[in-house]
């Protein structure tokens, strides 16, 4: 099978599990936070290819002008190949700094700490997520890939981590580039170091991890190799985003 047909034979796959998931759940529509980065550029197309109302929404919120340009990039990139696609720009700064100053100012005695204010930001992109799938009948559609989602746990609980549906979830990162560039994504989101957008000096996915995603891959699929004591760092501290919540049993 040529590299052709299995990316195309993969997009058409997910983009069946996709609606026909929305389908069954009675839903209508399908709603995706584009950052400007491959994960949700791929995710977001995926979905317009459902034929499905598509919201794609761009969540400015202190993230570094790069990539609130190409979120544009790629919001406009959408409405010029979809019908189905409705692309937002939904500032959030102003809900942002109101939460963050209240939050200073009611809680003297609880500094509220740099890594808590981060992980903010995204609980906040969550709930306006919601606050439109809820108002649209529609899904909130997860972008994590396979090395996030399961390897090293590396999204905010409650945040990025809450969705409805993963559609890429059992792909590495590098699947996900391919995808991208067989889906035309534009090539500066292709190329753009991976971040989370969650910090004021646009530190990158490895720069916080300590790893590539291509030297994490090797150690979740070969259980060697230098990424190895960094997956198994982060898996082992990260597993109470991962596993279901702990409940007591009678």
């Amino acid at each position: 099978m040529t590299t052709f047909t299995k990316n195309e034979t993969l997009i058409n796959n997910i983009v069946a599990w996709i609606k026909n998931y929305a389908t069954h759940a009675g839903m209508k529509s399908l709603v995706v936070g584009i950052s400007g980065g491959i994960d949700s550029s791929v995710v977001s197309t995926l979905c317009c290819k459902t034929g499905l109302p598509t919201y794609a929404v761009s969540l400015p919120l202190h993230n570094s002008n790069q990539h609130k340009e190409l979120s544009q990039v790629h919001g406009r990139f959408l409405q010029a190949f979809f019908s189905n696609v409705h692309h937002i720009t939904l500032p959030l700064e102003v809900p942002y700094n109101a939460f963050q100053n209240s939050l200073s100012t009611l809680l003297p005695n609880i500094p509220i700490t740099e890594h808590a204010f981060a992980n903010l930001k995204s609980r906040l992109r969550m709930v306006s997520l919601y606050s439109i799938a809820q108002s649209k009948q529609g899904l909130v559609v997860g972008t994590g890939n396979r090395i996030e989602d399961f390897g090293v746990g590396f999204y905010t609980k409650y945040g990025d981590g809450g969705v409805d549906i993963a559609p890429i979830a059992d792909l590495y990162k590098t699947e996900v580039w391919l995808l991208g560039e067989y889906l035309e994504v534009d090539e500066r989101i292709c190329e753009a170091p991976p971040t989370d957008g969650l910090w004021e000096d646009s530190r990158t996915d490895e720069e916080q991890l300590g790893a590539s995603y291509e030297q994490l891959e090797e150690a979740m699929e070969t259980g060697a190799g230098s990424g190895l004591p960094i997956l198994e760092k982060f898996n082992r501290q990260n597993k109470h985003k991962m596993d279901p919540i702990p409940t007591f049993k009678l």
